[in-house]
């Protein structure tokens, strides 16, 4: 008996030490979203300023040159490229499953086979038990201050030596795949980065600028819209970099609270289980006694 409730405390030990692990980890998480989220909110004003730039390049380019990269990639003859956003680590339930579902739903669809690259070696793994061999992969930033180093090494990746970039002059597609927060959750997003929106691009040239003093495109105007159109990249990349980041510590704070719902039931079991077990073998210790004494109660008594 000794040796089992010796065994049941060892259990609520270590039960207690996992409780206070997730619990950690269920801070830490929740401290991240929050840090992610802030990130892509302080990005907007960025966002509408090269939006602002752009609006001002496209008033100078040819509609005709809007419609171009729309006919080559209707041909099947542009290139396509995407980039998977997952995690290099675990306890995030099906956060990468979801992502690679999403993704091989839509590159199904492509007239071409893409060439990918996946964020995070969990990401990579299910892609390749998908069927589909990643061209490379990144490691997952581990903290805000990271994602621009991500978001260069990506640029450097989906450029053609020798060549802009791909999409920018030569019709090529890329296409972003990652996880959205939504509240509690998340949702898988397919987001197509080049080549830009036909319907975006006009309504940019339509946009009226926000002062009279009208700006000046100063220097060559291809050159110049090539330069916001990497801006434009470098915004999107690291918004969905930290959405992504997002949804995936909101994966992880969601595991570990039901982890922790699942400890604190443990702990209750084990807890009841020992207090039964303990109450039993006092009861036995005083049977014990008791018998004990009864037997010796006769002989104790006058002339017995």
């Amino acid at each position: 008996m000794a040796n089992t409730t010796t065994a049941l405390r060892r259990q609520i030990g270590s039960a207690s030490d996992l409780r206070s692990v997730v619990r950690t980890m269920k801070a830490s998480a929740a401290s991240a979203i929050g840090q992610y989220e802030s990130s892509v909110a302080a990005l907007g004003d960025y966002a509408r300023t090269v939006e602002q730039g752009l609006s001002v390049c496209l008033r100078s380019v040819d509609p005709k040159d809007l419609h171009a990269q729309a006919r080559l990639r209707k041909t099947g003859a542009a290139a396509v490229q995407a980039i998977v956003f997952g995690s290099d680590q675990g306890l995030v339930g099906r956060f990468n499953e979801v992502v690679v579902e999403h993704a091989m739903a839509h590159l199904g669809s492509m007239p071409k086979k893409a060439r990918v690259w996946a964020v995070g070696e969990r990401v990579q793994a299910r892609l390749l038990d998908a069927g589909l061999a990643p061209a490379g992969s990144f490691l997952v930033p581990g903290s805000v201050g990271l994602i621009t180093r991500l978001v260069g090494q990506i640029l450097l990746e989906v450029q053609t030596p020798g060549r802009e970039l791909a999409g920018v002059a030569h019709g090529g597609v890329l296409m972003l795949f990652y996880n959205r927060p939504t509240g509690v959750s998340y949702e898988p997003v397919c987001q197509r980065l080049l080549p830009l929106d036909e319907r975006w691009q006009r309504e940019l040239a339509r946009r009226p600028w926000p002062t009279r003093q009208l700006p000046e495109v100063l220097g060559t105007g291809p050159v110049v819209l090539r330069a916001f159109v990497r801006e434009h990249l470098f915004v999107s990349l690291f918004r969905a970099s930290a959405e992504s980041l997002a949804s995936e510590n909101a994966s992880r704070l969601a595991a570990m609270q039901r982890a922790d719902r699942n400890i604190a039931e443990l702990l209750t079991d084990l807890g009841a289980r020992f207090h039964r077990m303990r109450q039993s073998g006092i009861d036995e210790e005083l049977f014990d006694v008791v018998a004990g004494f009864d037997a010796m109660a006769p002989q104790a008594m006058p002339g017995g």
